[in-house]
């Protein structure tokens, strides 16, 4: 049955005024991550924009993102083409390899050793890999556990040593770890250990070896079995001995040699060269999930936790960062801090983090951008946490 009498009408429209104010209200106090109601066209999406900006005035190949609200949602993104060849759509939350962020991988496995009282962080490294580290002004015997972890130890960088100065000649090539590590120990030791900071991949090198040689098990092996079958990371692995190809959905990825140089697919690579220092590979959304069960106190104990966000400053990695046990710290302009890592492969680079209270961000490009491109993915991840 219908009712049309004036007074009836106008209370009908009363109340549907009200019930639309209600819903636009509702929708203001719904996380930023999430859509909000509004009387004209929708707001265009500032993760989005940032993401179209990184290919469109920055030149990436391509950028995905996934980014998760204070409501436990996560959204994700891309921009660009997945292959400059064919110029095939980005995969929604592709598999990258994540570079540097493994070093927190690396030093979780380190740290839960550490709880089971089998390694202490401010025991020498020769306690458990005697007469590894010796060198110019390197002493393994005057380097803690803890400085390895924190990159306070003085050791010079592996990258820098010849064999690796020229990616375009060892795309496919096998490296030990021991032979990356014989390159830094050919060179001098940076400084005397405890007495500063140079963020240095050779650490995690030696951290790599010293999970090796306490647990028995090949590195690969406990990083799988601690991390991330640990917490269910269904799309991120430690690539196996030969393993140049990446498992699941991905985009290609290049390496640029010049600024006017033709990209170089380096895709598929053998990530031996990075090793305990950045061989994982992982999806945005995986990396957003482990760094919130790791501030979440899902992967260590209290006491271990409060070790790895122990921090000294770090400013060579940019304004504000402090450095702990294998994570970092940056600061927000809205305030508080994001925590997490970042990294760089070959051809990928990857920023992002979780605060305290769970939002997370993570950005990925593929290929290496340059310094200014590489601070618009920081305010990206920015913007995101903060809009």
């Amino acid at each position: 049955m219908t009712d049309n009498t004036p007074q009836r009408t106008a209370h009908r429209i009363r109340m549907v005024r009200y019930a639309t104010a209600a819903t636009a209200a509702a929708g203001l106090a719904l996380t930023a991550f999430a859509p909000t109601a509004a009387s004209a066209a929708p707001r265009p999406d500032l993760v989005q924009q940032r993401l179209d900006a990184l290919v469109q005035k920055d030149g990436m190949p391509a950028a995905l993102a996934t980014v998760k609200g204070r409501d436990g949602r996560s959204r994700t993104y891309t921009a660009g083409v997945g292959d400059l060849a064919t110029k095939a759509k980005v995969p929604v939350d592709g598999q990258v390899r994540i570079g540097s962020n493994t070093k927190s991988f690396t030093a979780v496995v380190v740290l839960q050793l550490v709880a089971e009282g089998k390694v202490k962080l401010d025991a020498n490294v020769d306690t458990y890999l005697p007469g590894l580290l010796r060198g110019d002004g390197i002493d393994g015997r005057n380097i803690t556990v803890r400085q390895v972890l924190q990159h306070t130890s003085g050791l010079p960088e592996y990258m820098e040593a010849p064999a690796l100065s020229d990616f375009t000649t060892i795309q496919y090539r096998y490296f030990e770890p021991r032979e990356l590590l014989d390159g830094a120990l050919a060179q001098k030791a940076l400084f005397a250990p405890g007495t500063d900071f140079a963020y240095s991949n050779t650490n995690y090198l030696v951290a790599g070896l010293l999970i090796q040689k306490v647990t028995g098990r090949p590195y690969g092996e406990e990083v799988t079995k601690r991390v991330i079958d640990r917490i269910g990371l269904r799309h991120t692995y430690v690539p196996a001995t030969g393993e140049t190809a990446l498992r699941e959905a991905h985009p290609r990825s290049y390496l640029r040699t010049g600024p006017d140089a033709a990209p170089i697919d380096y895709t598929d690579m053998d990530s031996s060269m990075a090793w305990a220092a950045g061989a994982v590979v992982s999806t945005n959304t995986d990396l957003n999930t482990f760094y919130g069960a790791l501030l979440a106190g899902r992967l260590l104990p209290a006491a271990q936790l409060a070790e790895m966000r122990t921090t000294v400053p770090a400013e060579m990695l940019g304004h504000g960062v402090r450095y702990g046990l294998g994570i970092q710290s940056r600061p927000l302009s809205c305030g508080g801090l994001v925590w997490g890592h970042g990294g760089t492969s070959v051809a990928h680079r990857t920023r992002g983090g979780v605060t305290e209270d769970g939002r997370a961000v993570d950005i990925a490009v593929t290929t290496v951008p340059d310094a200014a491109t590489t601070q618009h993915m920081i305010d990206a991840v920015d913007a995101a946490l903060c809009r």
